[in-house]
C-alpha cells in the first residue's frame, strides 16, 4: 500500500491538529478571546459610565447656565428699577431746587420794588418839605413866624403842662 501526498498531508494536518490540542492552543485561543471580550466590555461599560457623567454634568452646568441668566435678568431688571427711581428722585428735587429758587428770586424782587417804593416815598417826601419849607420860608415873615412859634410853645405847654 502506497501513501500518497494527499494521504500524508491529511495526517500531517490531523498531527498538527492533535499538537494543537494537546498543548492546549484553542484554549489558550479562547482564553485570549475571552480576556480580550472582558476588557473590550469593561471598556464599554467605562465609557458608558464617563458618558453617564458627562451628560449629568452637562445637565447641571445647563442648570447653572439657566439659573444664572434668570440671576442676570432679575438684577437687570432690579437695576432698571432703581435707575427709574433715581431719575424720578433727581427730577423731583431738581423741580422743588428750581421751584425755591424761583420763589427766591420773586422774594428779592419784593424786597427790591418795596425797597425802591420806600426810597422814592422818603425823596417825595424829603422833597415835598423842602418844598413846604421853601413855601413857608417865602410867604411867612418874621411876625407870623414867632406867633406860630408862640402858639406851638402854648400848645406843648398845655398839652405836658
Amino acid at each position: 500500500m502506497e501513501i500518497t501526498a494527499t494521504e500524508i498531508a491529511f495526517l500531517a494536518l490531523l498531527l498538527f491538529i492533535g499538537l494543537l490540542v494537546y498543548l492546549k492552543v484553542p484554549a489558550a485561543i479562547m482564553g485570549a478571546l475571552d480576556s480580550k471580550s472582558q476588557a473590550v466590555a469593561k471598556e464599554l461599560h467605562d465609557a458608558r459610565k464617563l458618558r453617564e457623567e458627562a451628560e449629568a454634568l452637562l445637565a447641571e452646568y445647563e442648570a447653572k447656565r439657566v439659573a444664572a441668566e434668570a440671576e442676570a435678568k432679575a438684577i437687570i431688571d432690579s437695576a432698571k428699577e432703581q435707575a427709574a427711581l433715581v431719575a424720578e428722585e433727581t427730577r423731583a428735587s431738581m423741580t422743588a431746587a428750581i421751584k425755591r429758587r424761583e420763589q427766591q428770586a420773586e422774594d428779592r424782587i419784593a424786597q427790591a420794588e418795596a425797597r425802591a417804593a420806600a426810597e422814592v416815598r422818603a425823596a417825595a417826601s424829603d422833597a415835598a418839605l423842602a418844598a413846604a419849607e421853601k413855601l413857608i420860608r417865602e410867604r411867612l415873615s418874621d411876625k407870623v413866624q414867632s406867633a406860630l412859634v408862640a402858639e406851638g410853645v402854648a400848645e406843648i405847654g398845655r398839652k405836658f403842662g
